[in-house]
């Protein structure tokens, strides 16, 4: 073996250095002195490099570690920075639903106060309307009470002057008033003939007399004619007739604009027949006497 000389060789030198101790033999140049300067360094750098290595692994595994530590830093720090982010929203909104919260609060006790004031309004308009009804309400019972009492004043009037006027001529009642028959028994119309006789006179003059004491009266002056003759000729002539009582009226002091004239001819016959008694009753005038507080002016004139 090549290096088994070498250890036989230090190995006899050991020998001989135990055996003469005092004159120790002097190493050869160039042998021994570097192979003990060679062996230390070799050891040295070894360990050099295995702290080197160990020291970098272990600087390796810390800065994994560290970037490990950094990156769930980092990652906690995003996750934070959304919660914060997320917050602020939170914020943002609930500070925007507050402030509407608190406008619609606003706008609620605005529309309460107005609704409030829209009550008490219609209240105040509620109570004048019925302070309103009832003061129309009295007005109306007062004034249908002064219908009541005009009505059987008038009722009372109208008849009082049918008592009268049946004592001077047949009489009757109507819807509307009174109908007077001015007939052979009371005024006598001669064939053909429209001109009332003196001795007729007086009559009317009663009737007049008893018509001057009304008030709010309306005169209407009915003509007629037998069966003998034109119906055109027999309306001229009940015309005729009608315009001659109202005359007689007038003279006795009748307003004339209260009286109204009209002539029905041969119409309505109160006796049937062609004798000379249902002729001469049928030759007539009627007076109606109607209160003008009933009848207005597009209304016909009154039935007979």
């Amino acid at each position: 073996m090549p290096e088994s000389r070498p250890n036989q060789k230090f190995d006899c030198k050991m020998m001989d250095s135990s055996n003469h101790p005092t004159n120790p033999t002097p190493p050869e140049p160039g042998d021994t002195p570097a192979k003990t300067h060679r062996n230390p360094g070799l050891l040295l750098g070894a360990v050099a490099l295995v702290l080197i290595l160990a020291l970098g692994a272990v600087l390796l595994w810390s800065l994994r570690q560290l970037n490990r530590q950094v990156a769930q830093v980092s990652e906690q720090t995003g996750r934070l920075n959304q919660r914060v982010e997320s917050a602020e929203r939170q914020s943002q909104s609930s500070a925007q639903q507050a402030s509407q919260a608190a406008a619609s609060a606003q706008a609620a006790a605005q529309q309460r106060d107005e609704a409030k004031q829209s009550e008490e309004k219609a209240a105040a308009e509620a109570q004048s309307a019925l302070q309103a009804a009832a003061a129309a309400q009295a007005q109306a019972n007062e004034a249908e009470n002064k219908a009541e009492e005009y009505r059987k004043q008038r009722e009372d009037e109208i008849k009082t002057v049918q008592q009268v006027l049946g004592q001077i001529a047949e009489t009757h009642r109507t819807a509307l008033g009174l109908v007077m028959t001015l007939g052979e028994k009371s005024i006598r119309f001669e064939f053909d003939k429209s001109d009332i006789e003196p001795q007729y006179r007086d009559i009317l003059n009663r009737i007049a007399g008893v018509l001057l004491t009304l008030k709010g009266y309306s005169i209407y002056v009915y003509g007629y004619t037998d069966d003998v003759g034109t119906e055109e000729y027999n309306l001229k002539l009940s015309e005729r007739r009608a315009q001659a009582v109202r005359d007689s009226l007038v003279k006795a002091g009748i307003d004339r604009t209260l009286i109204a004239t009209r002539g029905f001819g041969k119409s309505d016959p109160r006796a049937k027949g062609d004798t000379t008694p249902a002729r001469a009753a049928n030759r007539r005038v009627e007076i109606g006497i109607v209160d003008s507080t009933l009848v207005f002016s597009d209304q016909p004139l009154p039935e007979k």
